[in-house]
C-alpha cells in the first residue's frame, strides 16, 4: 500500500528536481563554507531549502517540512547576520541535508518520511537559539540516549532533565561531557551520508558486505534536452517520406518499370536514406549524452567530509562540469573517481604542517577536470601533494611479496606507478577506515577496464600527482576493425589499433622462445588471435596488427581483413564465452563476435605466444 496513492507522478518529479537541488545546496554549503561572505550564494542556499519545502508540504510529508523548516530558519538567522557560517553551524547543516537525502529515500519506497533523529532536531534548534556549538552538543547528549555499540541503533530513554537545566542555565556543578574527537570515518560511512543510501540499504534489504557492486540500483531515467529531441522527430519524419518514396519506386520495379529515371531514382533514395539513417543514429546517440556536471556535484561534499575527518583542509576544484559523457557510463566510472578523489585527500596531500614546512600553502588543491580528447572522454584527478617516488613504491611491493626483487630492479618510472593497482598493494603499513587494504585501486582500474577505458598515471616527487582516465564516447557504438578466422569474422576495437602489417618469415624471429618481428626497432610478440581463443589453427596466418592494450604492445595474428565498421554492440544475455564482449550483424547479416582484448590479453597471452618453428611450420625454412 502506497502511502502517496494518486500522485506518484508528482512524487517522481519531486524526487528528480528536489534531488538536484539538495546536491546543489551541499555544494553551495561547500563553497559558503571557504566564502562565508557570500551572501548571493547564501541566498541561493535557502531558496533552494525552500523549494524543496513547498514540494514536501504538497505531498504531505509533514517530517520533511519540519526538518527542512527548522534548517531553513538556521539559514534565515546566516542571511541576516546574526549568526556566523563556522564549521560546527555547517557540520549541523550538512547532518540536517543528508538527513533531508534519506527521507528521499523512503519517499522511494512510497512511504512517508520518519521523523529525523531527534539529536539532530535538538542540535538545529540550540544552534538557531544562539548555544556555543560545544553546548549544543551538550543540549544533545542531555536530550537523547547514547549511541549503542556499533550497528545497533540508539535506545530511547527519559531525559536527563538536571543534567539539561545545567547545560542551558549554567547553574549547578553537573559538568557537560566532552566533545568526541572527530575520528576518522569509514569510506563507505562518509560517502553514504554525502549521496544518500541506496534502495537496497533501507531496512529489509540488507546485503552482505562486499556485494555493493552487484546490489547497486541503476538510474533508467534521462533528461534530454527538447531540441535534441526535436531534431530526431525530424529526421524520423523525413526517414518516413524516403520509406514512401521507396515504396513507390518497388511497385514502379515490380511493374517492369526499370527505365533510366527509376534507376537514377531509387540510387538517390537509397542515397538519402543513408544519410538521414545516419544522422538520427547520432542524434540517438546524443540524447545519450549528459554533461558530467551532474556526476561532479556529489564529490564536493565527499571531499569536504573526508578532508575533515583526516584534519586536512583541501580544496576540491571542478573543471570541464559541460563536457557530456554517455549516460550508461555516469554510474560505473563513478566509483573509480571517488576513489581517486579519497586516495588523493589521503595520500596525495599533505598534512597542514607537512605543507607548511615545504613551503606551500596551507589549502590543498584537488581538481577533478574532464574534456574531450578527439572520440575519447578525459577525466583527471590531480593533486598538489606529494607526489610519489618510484623507488619506494618498488620497495614496498617486493616487502609485500607482489614482485621479485629482479622484476622490481628492471622496472621504469611509468611501471613502477602502475604497482599501485596490483591487488593488495598499499603503502600504509597499517589498515586505517578509509585506506591501507590494497583494494581501492585495484577496483578503480577493473571498473575503467570495463568500460573500454585506460588509466595512466603522471607523478612528480614534492609536486603532485595526476590520474587521467580515458573512456571512450560511447558505449553503444564502437568502431572496430572486422577481420577473420578462417570463415568466422572477428571485430577488434579500432582505437587499440596502431598499424596493419603483411607478416614476412624473413622477418620473424625467436626471442625467448616466442616468435617476434621488429617494428621500427622495437622486437613485438606475435600472438595468433586462433591460440588466444583456443581455437585450431586451420592455415598460417598472413596479416598482422600492431595493437596496444593493457599496458603493453604487440602484433596480433589474423588470417585475413574484411575492412572497418561502426558495430552497434549487442551483448550476449546469459551466456558470454570467455574472450567476447558482445556480437554485433554485418550488412550481409552475417554475426561478428566482438573480441575483448583486455580479457584475451590478461588470462591467455603468458601462454599464447609460440615459438617461431611451430607457427611457421608451414612455410619454407628462412635462410
Amino acid at each position: 500500500m502506497s502511502d502517496f496513492d494518486g500522485m506518484e507522478e508528482l512524487l517522481q518529479d519531486f524526487l528528480i528536481e528536489a534531488g538536484d537541488l539538495l546536491s546543489s545546496v551541499e555544494n553551495g554549503l561547500v563553497d559558503l563554507e571557504q566564502a562565508p561572505d557570500n551572501k548571493k550564494l547564501l541566498d541561493d542556499i535557502f531558496r533552494g531549502f525552500h523549494t524543496i519545502k513547498g514540494g514536501a508540504g504538497f505531498l504531505a510529508a509533514t517530517e520533511l517540512v519540519t526538518l527542512c523548516h527548522h534548517t531553513e530558519s538556521l539559514f534565515d538567522l546566516l542571511r541576516t547576520g546574526k549568526l556566523r557560517v563556522t564549521s560546527g553551524t555547517m557540520d549541523v547543516i550538512l547532518d540536517a541535508a543528508t538527513a533531508v537525502r534519506s527521507m528521499f529515500a523512503e519517499m522511494e519506497q512510497n512511504i512517508l518520511p520518519k521523523p529525523a533523529d531527534a539529536s539532530l532536531l535538538v542540535r538545529l534548534e540550540a544552534v538557531i537559539e544562539g548555544e556555543p556549538i560545544s553546548t549544543a552538543s551538550a543540549l544533545t547528549a542531555a536530550m537523547v540516549a547514547p549511541l549503542s555499540t556499533a550497528g545497533e541503533k540508539p535506545v530511547a530513554v527519559e531525559p536527563n532533565w538536571t543534567q539539561l537545566y545545567g547545560a542551558i542555565t549554567g547553574a549547578g556543578v553537573v559538568k557537560a561531557p566532552p566533545v568526541p574527537q572527530l575520528r576518522v570515518e569509514a569510506e563507505e560511512k562518509i560517502i553514504q551520508q554525502a549521496i544518500g543510501r541506496r534502495k537496497t540499504d533501507r531496512p529489509g534489504n540488507s546485503a552482505p558486505a562486499g556485494r555493493r557492486d552487484n546490489e547497486k540500483n541503476r538510474d533508467n531515467t534521462i533528461r534530454v534536452d527538447t531540441v535534441r529531441l526535436d531534431q530526431v522527430l525530424n529526421l524520423s519524419g523525413e526517414i518516413g517520406l524516403t520509406k514512401n518514396r521507396l515504396t513507390s519506386l518497388r511497385s514502379d520495379i515490380l511493374s517492369d518499370k526499370r527505365d533510366k529515371a527509376t534507376l537514377q531514382a531509387l540510387d538517390q533514395a537509397v542515397d538519402q536514406l543513408d544519410l538521414l539513417v545516419s544522422n538520427l543514429q547520432n542524434a540517438v546517440m546524443k540524447t545519450r549524452m549528459q554533461p558530467v556536471g551532474r556526476l561532479f556535484q556529489k564529490y564536493p561534499r565527499i571531499a569536504r567530509d573526508l578532508a575533515r575527518a583526516l584534519g586536512k583542509e583541501v580544496e576540491l576544484r571542478l573543471i570541464g562540469e559541460e563536457t557530456e559523457i554517455d549516460k550508461t557510463m555516469i554510474e560505473d566510472i563513478s566509483d573509480p573517481i571517488i576513489h581517486l578523489i579519497r586516495n588523493a585527500i589521503d595520500h596525495g596531500v599533505e598534512s597542514t604542517e607537512q605543507r607548511i614546512a615545504a613551503g606551500k600553502s596551507e589549502m590543498s588543491l584537488v581538481c577533478l577536470e574532464a574534456y574531450q580528447d578527439g572520440d575519447h572522454i578525459v577525466i583527471k584527478v590531480s593533486d598538489d601533494g606529494s607526489g610519489m617516488q618510484p623507488e619506494l613504491l618498488r620497495a614496498k611491493a617486493v616487502q609485500k611479496g607482489l614482485i621479485s626483487q629482479e622484476a622490481a630492479d628492471t622496472m621504469d618510472e611509468k611501471q613502477s606507478f602502475n604497482l599501485i593497482f596490483l591487488p593488495g598493494f598499499s603503502t600504509k603499513d597499517v589498515a586505517s577506515d578509509v585506506s591501507g587494504r590494497g583494494v581501492g585501486m585495484d577496483v578503480v582500474r577493473t571498473n575503467i577496464r570495463k568500460l573500454n577505458g585506460s588509466i595512466d598515471i603522471v607523478s612528480v616527487s614534492g609536486k603532485g600527482s595526476t590520474f587521467a582516465i580515458s573512456l571512450p564516447l560511447t558505449l553503444a557504438i564502437l568502431p572496430v576493425l572486422v577481420v577473420l578466422l578462417g570463415e568466422q569474422p572477428f571485430a577488434v576495437p579500432l582505437s587499440m589499433v596502431r598499424e596493419i602489417l603483411l607478416i614476412d618469415i624473413n622477418h620473424v624471429q625467436e626471442i625467448g622462445g616466442r616468435a617476434t618481428m621488429v617494428v621500427r626497432g622495437d622486437a613485438m610478440p606475435i600472438y595468433p588471435l586462433s591460440n588466444l581463443m583456443g581455437w585450431e589453427s586451420q592455415q598460417i596466418p598472413e596479416y598482422g596488427i600492431l595493437m596496444h592494450s593493457t599496458g603493453q604492445t604487440f602484433i596480433l595474428a589474423v588470417d585475413r581483413f574484411l575492412g572497418r565498421e561502426d558495430a552497434v554492440i549487442k551483448s550476449l544475455e546469459g551466456f558470454r564465452p570467455e574472450g567476447i564482449a558482445g556480437v554485433s550483424t554485418m550488412a550481409t547479416g552475417e554475426i561478428v563476435l566482438i573480441a575483448d582484448m583486455k580479457e584475451l590479453m590478461a588470462k591467455r597471452a603468458a601462454t599464447c605466444a609460440v615459438p617461431r618453428s611451430t607457427f611457421f611450420s608451414a612455410l619454407p625454412t628462412a635462410a
